[in-house]
């Protein structure tokens, strides 16, 4: 067993093959009662030694049961935590903002903590909890959560050996959307020196769309029979400040978590069918959640001035949406869906390319490619861009999510168990060490190990078999996008 002492009080918890590893301590209290719905407040300090052993609890979605309500909870591996001064890495999950827990074997951290830096895996609120609109409610609340872990990181990460002056935060796809809002949310400023960011994506949405997608997913729940959650509570108590007995205004507080869970799965689903009540756009993501740019809590896009004074990695794969186009089979929507104006220099510039292709194309730039080089090219810091090109099996290719999977070693979890086969190839494995070498690199100095990126001769790590820096491998698609604002997504105009 070992011990830390944080803030609050002392924790416990316990070497596994050298390294140190705490779970489920609390950085902020229950978002549950009064506090449902609110910004994330400090955890209370307790007496005595917290067993720091287990992870805490998901929070709400669908398929994963909760024993308690307090979601908030980090983790911690060390592999010096009586030390000082090591790297830190902070990692946020991803899950298109309607699942996610660091409790997924997905992100264990032992193996890049082994490389030398203090690893942090944290819960955020997700689905309606973190991102639904909610008057009177402060926005984005899955993004103050992550705002939240980092103030923990800087006040604790000292007691695990690490330094707080020295924080990289990484994630991929919702959560590189996290990171890459933070770079522009003032709460966030002065938290973290380096950022990584894997397949950002373009989808954030306004209040408008946001308030009218929240009204929706109150009406689905308010249409669930009982045994899909609590019936609808009195309205009396309303945490979130709101009146339902006002006309337009959403009452989702009136709604027990597990409820708002059914209605959301029902609401997504719904989504992709209706492209003319919530536009093109919002129908091919089918997501009822997103950041909001409210002004407030998220001020900008992460394309409008991302913070100078954050070292910045951003990287994408070859085939994002190869991963779709295999799991839900080929016909999914193409550039005439989400941006019409580029559809016919698709057509000119893909020559010969058959529909299924040229969506999957066109859907991985918009989605993540493009969005990725822009965040690159609008960041005024040192910035590096790579490309993970390396073929999965199963016809996977190099699709959405591949990365995060060789990055932790995680190759028989998550979607598409299939792509490494029985066992993890030499490739495979070889790819693993190259990627924790250069991310920990690059949190412990600023350098990944290849030359930054610029707008003149665009130097980007080709990442395969045998990685090598070339010039931006998918040019034609950066053009097709260079004249692009990446904008939230709106209500159609009337």
């Amino acid at each position: 067993m070992v011990l830390a002492r944080t803030v609050q009080g002392k924790v416990q918890g316990r070497i596994e093959d050298g390294i140190a590893v705490f779970r489920g301590i609390p950085f902020a209290r229950p978002p549950v009662g009064p506090l449902r719905f609110a910004a994330p407040r400090p955890p209370e300090p307790w007496d005595g030694t917290r067993q720091a052993l287990s992870f805490g609890p998901p929070p709400p979605q669908a398929g994963l049961p909760r024993s308690s309500d307090d979601w908030l909870t980090v983790n911690v591996w060390s592999p010096d935590p009586g030390g000082s001064g090591l790297p830190v890495m902070v990692f946020v999950y991803g899950g298109s903002y309607l699942r996610g827990t660091a409790s997924n074997p997905m992100y264990d951290g032992a193996g890049l903590a082994a490389q030398g830096v203090v690893v942090v895996t944290f819960n955020h609120r997700v689905g309606a909890e973190g991102f639904a609109w909610v008057d009177g409610a402060p926005a984005d609340r899955g993004l103050l959560d992550q705002v939240a872990a980092l103030r923990w990181v800087r006040d604790n990460i000292s007691a695990f050996g690490g330094d707080p002056d020295l924080v990289t935060v990484f994630g991929e796809s919702a959560g590189a959307v996290g990171i890459a809002s933070l770079l522009v949310m003032e709460s966030a400023a002065g938290l973290f020196r380096r950022a990584i960011v894997q397949s950002l994506s373009s989808i954030f949405h306004t209040p408008r769309l946001a308030r009218a997608l929240a009204a929706e997913l109150a009406a689905e729940a308010a249409k669930l029979p009982s045994e899909a959650g609590t019936p609808p509570a009195a309205p009396a108590v309303n945490p979130a400040g709101t009146d339902p007995g006002r006309p337009g205004e959403t009452v989702l507080a009136r709604f027990d978590p597990d409820r708002l869970v059914a209605a959301a799965g029902e609401l997504a689903a719904r989504i992709p069918k209706e492209a003319v009540r919530w536009g093109p756009a919002v129908a091919a993501t089918e997501l009822p959640f997103a950041p909001v740019v409210d002004g407030e809590v998220l001020p900008r896009t992460p394309w409008e001035h991302p913070d100078p004074g954050v070292d910045l990695l951003v990287m994408h794969t070859r085939d994002e949406s190869r991963l779709w186009t295999v799991l839900s089979g080929p016909g999914r929507p193409g550039p005439e869906s989400y941006a019409p104006h580029l559809a016919e220099q698709y057509r000119r510039s893909f020559p010969g390319v058959g529909d299924d292709l040229l969506h999957e194309i066109a859907e991985s730039d918009w989605l993540f490619r493009m969005p990725a080089v822009h965040l690159a090219e609008a960041h005024a810091g040192r910035t590096f861009l790579a490309e993970l090109c390396w073929s999965a099996a199963g016809g996977y290719g190099a699709c959405h999510g591949l990365d995060i999977k060789l990055l932790f070693g995680a190759y028989a979890v998550g979607p598409g168990p299939a792509q490494f086969g029985e066992r993890p190839s030499d490739e495979a494995v070889a790819l693993t060490a190259y990627m924790r070498k250069a991310w920990t690199s690059f949190a412990a100095g600023g350098d990944p190990g290849w030359p930054a990126y610029d707008a003149d001769r665009r130097l980007t790590l080709r990442l395969d078999a045998d990685p090598a820096v070339v010039p931006y491998p998918e040019e034609v698609s950066r053009r097709i996008w260079a004249g692009h604002r990446f904008q939230p997504l709106d209500l159609p105009s009337c």
